[in-house]
């Protein structure tokens, strides 16, 4: 009798719909267990951004409520737009879903990704094809995609966002852009993009963080515009590293800066403004502290993917700082893992 090796299931924190829950009218995250909880563990620093009244906190008391029963439905809700929009949405540039080709990757980048998997590679070597943001802070950035890519992309993107199809939140902060996954854009694209490149890559970069065991990710686009998000509140990720890709298009302002690792006490003394360049990545570790300055003019749209390796998360969850409460969810999850029982191959069976 042979069995077969246990297939992993990806999970989520049951954290996720209790922690690090953002509230962007008082610039704070917060922790939701209820009304109690709140009002002592956050009234003081509440009241001192604006929220005095009994109306105020009532309103902020069902938003927070809302958010946490979006949060609770979000898997399910994704699985059916993304099969939604794979039976009913026409591309505007159908190209950009077929496999990822190297000719939609700038050459400095495919230069160091031939170079992170060639024989003697090490850091120092590595260092030398990048450009080094902060040695402090460990902040890289290097060109990852061509123009003619990002343009295709961008003009892709526009069309969906145009069309009549459901569209999730990028994330909990982001309120415009697009989930790659729910676009059908992970398997084509973001998923080589991360085995093929992106892990040798990180393996040199951030060896303590995962790099060289990335089994998973979270990509999605944000978009930055006039009446819409401008800028985006200092948080830290929930991945182990990030790439924040800049597709377009002309903009000011909107500058990336970034603070200390989010435990660090003085996590904002000095934070390191780093400007957007249309190709480029900014590679940075998930727990570094980071926002978005104000966008001057025009729109900016980014490629932000998280990154996540289980062998590090599934021992301490990023958000709550604890062993992980695995809950089971759609997809990669929030790349958590947990493994199945074996099961008969029965075609082994005599």
């Amino acid at each position: 009798m042979a069995t077969v090796g246990a297939p992993r299931r990806f999970c989520r924190c049951a954290c996720f719909c209790t922690e690090n829950l953002y509230v962007a009218r008082y610039g704070l995250h917060v922790r939701f267990r209820g009304e109690q909880q709140l009002r002592r563990d956050y009234g003081p620093i509440l009241r001192s951004r604006g929220c005095v009244s009994a109306k105020d906190f009532q309103q902020l008391l069902a938003e927070l409520e809302q958010e946490v029963e979006r949060r609770r439905r979000l898997g399910q809700e994704s699985a059916a737009r993304k099969a939604l929009i794979a039976s009913s949405y026409h591309p505007a540039r159908p190209e950009v879903y077929d496999s990822l080709q190297d000719a939609a990757l700038a050459p400095e980048f495919l230069a160091v990704a031939e170079y992170s998997v060639s024989p003697g590679a090490d850091l120092k070597g590595l260092l030398q094809r990048l450009e080094t943001v902060s040695e402090e802070k460990r902040i890289y950035r290097v060109p990852v995609f061509t123009a003619p890519f990002c343009q295709a992309l961008l003009e892709e993107l526009e069309h969906f966002e145009q069309s009549d199809m459901p569209k999730g939140r990028p994330n909990t902060m982001n309120n415009y852009g697009v989930l790659l996954h729910e676009l059908g854009l992970d398997e084509p694209l973001m998923t080589p993009l991360r085995e093929r490149f992106l892990q040798p890559l990180m393996a040199l970069l951030y060896p303590d963080c995962g790099g060289g065991r990335l089994d998973s990710h979270r990509a999605f686009v944000v978009k930055y515009a006039p009446g819409q998000d401008l800028e985006l509140g200092c948080h830290y990720d929930n991945a182990e590293l990030t790439l924040n890709v800049a597709l377009g298009k002309v903009f000011t302002g909107g500058a990336l800066y970034f603070g200390g690792l989010f435990q660090a006490p003085t996590a904002l003394t000095e934070p390191l403004e780093v400007e957007h360049v249309v190709g480029q990545g900014v590679l940075h570790r998930g727990g570094q502290l980071h926002g978005a300055r104000p966008l001057g003019t025009g729109e900016r749209w980014n490629l932000v993917v998280w990154l996540r390796a289980s062998a590090v998360r599934n021992r301490l969850c990023p958000m709550c700082c604890c062993e992980p409460d695995l809950v089971d969810d759609e997809g990669f999850g929030d790349g958590f893992t947990r493994e199945e029982p074996a099961t008969v191959n029965v075609c082994a069976l005599t």
